[in-house]
């Protein structure tokens, strides 16, 4: 199944950390569009910014526990 954007950020850094989370839940979770936005400045915000993919299978369950993380921080 084709890759889908699962999470979407300016922040590298913000990026990886959802990777990460994914990963050690067991998502085989990528972060794209890394180098285009260290490359250029504002050049980041023009391509959407710096997303985090996972199979289309896994998806579903990956904006889950993205969202429940995020609500969680919050808190």
């Amino acid at each position: 199944m084709e890759p889908v954007v699962v999470y979407r950020t300016f922040s590298i850094a913000d990026a990886h950390v959802v990777r990460a989370s994914l990963e050690s839940a067991g998502f085989h979770a990528e972060v794209i569009d890394e180098l285009a936005s260290l490359s250029m400045e504002g050049y980041s915000m023009a391509t959407g910014g710096v997303r985090v993919m996972v199979p289309g299978e896994e998806a579903e369950e990956a904006r889950a526990l993205i969202e429940s993380t995020q609500s969680g921080a919050s808190e």
